[in-house]
């Protein structure tokens, strides 16, 4: 873990200074290629090093031969003259490697995410503390479990929107943020802005059963715009299709516009493409409302 995270992170500082690609999968392919081999001749674990690799920077290195320089000069530094350096006071070499490593330490961006997102500069001090108390190992699974845990937070609780048509702007909008846009009668457009996942599938069914509660007038159909939904699981496809029986039961009906493949091929595997049947998809929230004032002759004007 610590070989990782100290190799990841440090090639995608200089990768950010160099304006180059760093590709996660090949930087694991070569770090566990170079210990498998350390391992079989009884070798040291290998990573990168945060304190060399600033060094070598700042000494003018380019290309990756610098390792194979710095391996052979210690070789004849050995071979020719192993006591050259016995005086060197030790203050001396950390001087070098303080002096410059502490380039890496991106203060600027530190202030930039305080300015804009202070959850985020508050998760990076929490992950910076738990290194240097609790050591290398506990602190990258500290930062781990917080990472995971925001992620599941942000997933839990998502955006969510009842959609209308504002004069003088294409599409289907916001009405929080645009108060003055014009609601289909009869017609409920949601839109659910993240995946639908166990965490929030209960929350998810119950914002769809408050739209519909608060719409104007009664609701004859509700349309999910589904662009945003990117997955969706076993917990999430058996609420939609509790969801979906519930609100036939009080006449209404349930579309969706703008569904991912990939996601219509979940459906399909978890057997509720063809209870929604193909009449239930389309391809945008344009022909889904085309759809509705056709099917049931609502006179309303895009």
């Amino acid at each position: 873990m610590v070989a990782f995270a100290d190799t990841s992170v440090l090639s995608r500082t200089y990768a950010a200074k160099t304006r180059s690609h760093v590709d996660p999968n090949q930087e694991m392919i070569g770090l566990g290629a170079a210990n498998l081999a350390a391992g079989v001749f009884q070798g040291f674990p290998i990573s990168s090093s945060s304190s060399r690799t600033p060094v070598a920077e700042a000494a003018g290195a380019k290309t990756q031969l610098t390792g194979v320089v710095g391996a052979l000069a210690v070789a004849l530094l050995l071979l020719l003259g192993p006591n050259l350096l016995e005086d060197l006071p030790g203050s001396a070499l950390a001087a070098v490697v303080i002096a410059a490593a502490i380039g890496l330490f991106e203060f600027a961006d530190l202030r930039r995410i305080f300015r804009i997102q202070r959850w985020e500069f508050w998760l990076s001090i929490v992950c910076f503390v738990g290194v240097a108390a609790f050591g290398a190992i506990p602190g990258i699974g500290l930062a781990v479990v917080i990472a995971v845990i925001e992620f599941l937070w942000d997933g839990w609780r998502p955006h969510y929107a009842v959609l209308g048509r504002v004069d003088g702007v294409r599409g289907y909008h916001d009405i929080k943020r645009y108060p003055s846009a014009r609601l289909i009668p009869g017609l409920v457009l949601f839109r659910w802005d993240a995946p639908l996942f166990f965490a929030n599938a209960e929350l998810f069914h119950q914002r769809v059963r408050e739209a519909v509660a608060q719409s104007p007038t009664p609701v004859k159909r509700i349309i999910l715009a589904a662009e945003p939904v990117t997955s969706i699981d076993v917990t999430s496809a058996d609420m939609l299709a509790e969801l979906e029986q519930a609100l036939r039961e009080s006449g209404i009906e349930m579309r969706f516009a703008e569904m991912k493949d990939p996601v219509k091929d979940k459906l399909k595997r978890f057997e509720l493409l063809e209870r929604f049947g193909a009449a239930s998809f389309h391809p945008t929230v344009g022909a889904a409302v085309d759809a509705y004032l056709e099917e049931h002759e609502v006179d309303w004007k895009p």
